[in-house]
Parts: structure tokens; C-alpha cells; sequence
């Protein structure tokens, strides 16, 4: 049996975990000097209280060799092969901690850095899990799968630059003006640099507006778009701005699937 499986960072939806079978490797996440798994015992949500709250930012470790090790062997000796999916190497340094733990399985377990993040690996992992329904061997999965890692596309749009500047990636001065002129940038994330994320676009005004805009410049971008499934991803926006894009999506292509 071929297993398609990915770190967890591909955010995949568990209704889609729970249809494919897609077991999920999780990073660490340290917080105010404490150790959690993502989405095991720590949650997006505990994330933003513990900075609003009191100004803690949380901090990830990449998933070690034996970790790694650990995760596929049982895999393996059950008599799998597996075909596993990263968080792009220029984000973390977990790809060549599993590419090294690979070796160790003799050709059972095939790792491909997926030059992304969150669900622009998802979109790969899911494309993996439909060859492997149609027959295809772990070898061919990854070949083919690897084909496509160029044409899986993420971006996204800041609400606020607080965050940036609370970690260091902005000054506070730059953060408090774009905010008063209500700029939100758009960030890219570059397959063809390894995930590397940069600014794109700026936008400004309202988020329900800057959204619509964002969609049709992003639609724009991709005229032969796979129209089969894509993904709206956000972290704990309101649900009518989620709605706001759904509906712009709806306005340039028939998605077969919008998650």
C-alpha cells in the first residue's frame, strides 16, 4: 500500500485527513518557555490570546532525523511505502531532516520539499492521494507530484502589520502607519526559491474591498487555473469575510471543490 503523508503544516481540512487516510507529521511549538504539538495541545486560537493577552510570542523547532525515523518506521514495516510532503526548506530545515531520515528505509520512503506552506503543500497532498487512487506506484506518485510543485501557488493578505512587528520583521513605526493608512500587503510565497515568502502587492482601504481585489488579481495571475478544487485559508478571520471571497471566486471560474 502506498501512504501519501505530509507535515502538518499542509493545514489540510480533517474532513479530507479522515476521506484519504493522510497521517500528518506535527511541529513543535514553545510558548512562554513550554513545549506543545501543533493542533494537539496548543491551537491557533491559544496562540493569538497569549499575545493579546500578554505579549508572548510563540517560537517552532524543525522535526528532527529520529523524530522522523520514528514516525515512518512503523509505516515501513507494516509494508508501506510512503510518499511524504515538507514544509518548503528555505521555511525550515525539516526537508533535509526527513530527506535524511528517508535513507534509512531503503527506497520505501520518498520526500519531496514542497517549496511551500500551508495549503499550497495541501493541494499537492490531495493530488497525491487521487493518483494513488488511480493506481499509481509511490515512485510514479512522487515523480508526478514533484512535476506539479511548481504550479501550486500561495499568497495571502495581512489584515495588520502587528504581528510583523511584534516578531521583528517590520519596525513598529512602519507597522503603525500602515495601519493608519490602512495599506494590507499581500505576501507571496516563491516555489521557485524553496517557500521563500516576499511582499507582493499593496493594497489598501477596507478588508472587505482590499479581499475582492486581491481575488481578482490572483485570478488574473493564472488563466489556465486547475479548476478542480482550490483553497481559501485564513487564521481565524470572520467568517463573512470568508464569505466576501467565496464569492469573488465564484465571480471568475466554476470550481469543482472550494475548501
Amino acid at each position: 500500500m502506498v501512504i501519501i503523508s505530509a507535515d502538518k503544516t499542509c493545514d489540510l481540512p480533517q474532513e479530507k485527513i479522515d476521506q484519504y487516510n493522510i497521517p500528518t507529521m506535527p511541529y513543535h511549538i514553545n510558548l512562554e518557555d513550554k513545549e506543545y504539538i501543533d493542533s494537539v495541545d496548543i491551537t491557533p486560537d491559544d496562540l493569538y490570546a497569549a499575545y493579546w493577552e500578554r505579549k508572548a510570542l510563540p517560537k517552532t523547532s524543525a522535526i528532527s532525523v529520529g523524530e522522523y525515523i520514528d514516525y515512518f518506521t512503523p509505516m515501513v514495516e507494516a509494508g508501506n511505502t510512503v510518499v511524504h510532503l515538507t514544509l518548503g526548506s528555505a521555511l525550515s530545515s525539516s526537508y533535509n531532516n526527513c530527506r535524511m531520515a528517508a535513507e534509512e528505509f531503503e527506497g520505501k520512503v520518498f520526500v519531496l520539499d514542497a517549496c511551500n506552506l500551508s495549503t499550497g503543500i495541501g493541494l499537492l497532498v490531495l493530488k497525491a492521494c487521487e493518483m494513488r487512487e488511480q493506481g499509481m506506484e509511490a515512485a510514479e506518485i512522487a515523480q508526478a507530484v514533484g512535476n506539479l510543485i511548481p504550479k501550486s501557488h500561495a499568497s495571502f493578505v495581512l489584515d495588520t502589520l502587528e504581528f510583523m512587528a511584534a516578531g521583528g520583521r517590520c519596525s513598529a513605526v512602519a507597522a503603525f502607519g500602515a495601519n493608519l493608512l490602512k495599506l494590507k500587503p499581500s505576501i507571496k510565497v516563491h516555489n521557485d526559491e524553496n517557500g521563500a515568502m516576499k511582499v507582493d502587492k499593496k493594497y489598501r482601504g477596507e478588508l472587505s474591498k482590499v479581499l475582492v481585489s486581491y481575488v481578482k488579481d490572483q485570478m488574473a495571475l493564472y488563466p489556465d487555473i486547475d479548476t478542480s478544487r482550490i483553497f481559501i485559508t485564513h487564521s481565524g478571520i470572520d467568517e463573512k469575510m470568508v464569505e466576501i471571497v467565496r464569492q469573488a471566486l465564484c465571480e471568475h471560474h466554476e470550481f469543482g471543490e472550494i475548501l
